[in-house]
């Protein structure tokens, strides 16, 4: 009996465990499945060395492999041609202190700055400065900089130019008030007929000097845009009447008649419209002082659609009856103070700077200025405007 009931017992004991253990050994349909552990991330990689692409950069930058340049901006793309990138600096810019800054790069010489002026199509100038890469010899890179100074320069030349131009041409008239207010004030002081003379011409001298400060700030005014170029367009149609209305009486006064010559479809232009009022004053002016008295100053606007690769323009000019300007004087006109007949100029009041500021202004327009004159015949001053 006790025999038989432990076996019972260790039979029942054996059931029980293979049951538990297949229990154990079946998936379970109501346990969650499985997850495989979460893979860590990677370790973040380190940044990338600090670097600013030359494209972000506004002034010219170029990347030399010796002397063959490897890349180039926009800036320095626009100052030295496409085609600069991928050639041999010694075929496309051939300026002499470029290339000998950069082969001193190139043999060893850490850094390399200085100032050079003529490159690209505007008399610029620019700081230069040669970086290079530690590699010397042929293979070795260089970071050329190019920094465009010319606006500072044009401005320190102004400055130094008014001084000298203003103590030189004020001096006269300054000298003429200074000599007949000392007269006034002692032998003529009760010449009442002395006096009014005195006056009257004192009177002239001042208005003189007023128009020369006012000319010289208005070229000054001119330089500091000069490479600043307009964007706004302009109807022309018109303008040459509003300056012939502005000097009206001068006309009338020299029995002249101002004959203008515009088409009635005549292209808009880009330019800055007070400025090329500016410029027919002065033109139309000059043609009052120098033509003679009853013959008629003619303005003529016509399209130019361009040629032999000239860009389409507008060609306004300004034509004259009179005694004409000898050839030898033409290059000259444009000058500061520059004057064929100094004493005529300055008793019709001229301050010899009204060729000048048109000069600059056309060439902040990008347009082109001719000057046409023959003896016994007159002149003709002809200037162009690029269309819209």
């Amino acid at each position: 009996m006790t025999s038989t009931g432990e076996t019972l017992l260790l039979t029942l004991a054996m059931l029980l465990v293979g049951l538990v253990l297949g229990r154990l050994s079946r998936p379970d349909a109501d346990a969650a499945p499985m997850v495989p552990a979460e893979t860590p991330p990677p370790p973040p990689a380190p940044p990338p060395p600090d670097r600013i692409h030359i494209d972000s950069l506004n002034d010219a930058v170029l990347i030399t492999q010796g002397s063959w340049v490897a890349a180039a901006n926009g800036a320095a793309r626009a100052l030295l041609g496409d085609r600069v990138v991928g050639s041999d600096l010694r075929l496309t810019v051939r300026h002499p202190v470029l290339l000998d800054a950069v082969e001193a790069v190139m043999a060893g010489k850490a850094v390399e700055d200085c100032e050079i002026s003529g490159l690209g199509n505007a008399n610029r100038s620019f700081r230069l400065r040669v970086v290079g890469d530690g590699a010397n010899g042929v293979g070795g890179r260089c970071l050329v900089l190019l920094d465009d100074v010319t606006q500072a320069k044009v401005t320190e030349r102004m400055r130094v130019d008014f001084v000298a131009n203003a103590s030189h041409e004020l001096r006269t008239p300054l000298a003429t008030l200074t000599g007949f207010i000392e007269t006034l004030q002692g032998p003529a002081a009760e010449d009442e007929p002395a006096r009014q003379r005195f006056l009257a011409i004192m009177a002239q001298e001042a208005d003189r000097m007023r128009r020369l400060i006012d000319d010289l700030m208005s070229l000054s005014r001119i330089e500091l845009d000069k490479f600043i170029r307009p964007t706004q367009a302009l109807e022309l149609k018109g303008i040459a009447a509003e300056v012939g209305r502005t000097l009206a009486i001068r006309l009338d006064t020299d029995q002249r008649q101002l004959l203008i010559d515009e088409p009635a479809d005549l292209p808009r232009v880009i330019a800055d419209r007070d400025q090329i009022l500016q410029v027919l004053h002065n033109l139309v002016s000059n043609a009052l002082k120098y033509g003679r008295v009853g013959t008629p100053i003619r303005v003529s606007l016509v399209a130019d659609p361009g040629a032999a690769g000239r860009d389409p323009t507008v060609r306004i000019s300004v034509a004259d009856h009179g005694e004409g300007i000898a050839p030898e004087h033409l290059p000259r006109l444009t000058e500061r103070f520059y004057r064929v007949d100094s004493q005529r100029s300055r008793t019709l009041g001229g301050t010899g700077l009204g060729l000048a500021i048109v000069k600059h202004i056309v060439e902040r327009h990008r347009g082109r200025l001719e000057i046409d004159s023959r003896l016994g015949e007159g002149t003709t001053v002809c200037f162009t405007l690029p269309l819209v």
